[in-house]
């Protein structure tokens, strides 16, 4: 046991502030994901706690499927505040919360491949998440569309959400079915 205490001290002791800039970017975007999508009354509640909580995991363990697990909640919280509180569908939430579960997926796959002793120069994670921004950014139109094309047709955002979960799962059942066939 002493030997096991020992070995956690010697690597925190070499712990890199590049690594620790990374994964307090994925807590910080799960957090803001989970904030932005669930319900207000979930919000500001006890449950807070267990959101806090809930975004730290993929930060601890970026190499796990804890990005997946919060992403999903997520777009659950999201479902239940615009569906079940009937909280309003605006663009700059579900821009928010697109933009923040992309964000936290791409710098979750990052801290998975960084080690946390690794020296990484400010040029690599600036380019890294600069890249994140582009993406945000240029799906910021077919985003406007959806919202747009939804608020001319009844009942869209209900459609529209049961696709994109259609979509969302067949295309990570489709990518699992080809990674087993490798």
């Amino acid at each position: 046991m002493l030997e096991q205490v020992r070995r956690i001290r010697d690597a925190g002791g070499r712990v890199a502030p590049g690594p620790l800039l990374v994964r307090a970017g994925v807590f910080l975007t799960a957090l803001g994901g989970l904030l932005t999508a669930c319900p207000v009354v979930l919000v500001t509640s006890r449950y807070l706690v267990g959101l806090v909580l809930l975004a730290a995991l993929p930060a601890i363990w970026p190499r796990g499927r804890s990005a997946t697990v919060v992403a999903l909640i997520a777009v659950a919280g999201w479902l239940v505040a615009t569906m079940g509180f009937e909280e309003p569908v605006t663009l700059l939430r579900l821009f928010g919360i697109t933009a923040m579960l992309y964000l936290m997926h791409s710098l979750t796959a990052l801290a998975a491949v960084l080690p946390l002793d690794a020296v990484a120069t400010p040029e690599v994670l600036s380019r890294w998440i600069g890249r994140a921004l582009l993406v945000v950014a240029a799906s910021a139109v077919p985003a406007l569309a959806v919202v747009v094309i939804a608020d001319s047709v009844r009942g869209a955002y209900l459609y529209a959400s049961v696709v994109g979960l259609v979509a969302a799962v067949t295309i990570a059942g489709l990518l699992a079915y080809l990674q087993r066939r490798r």
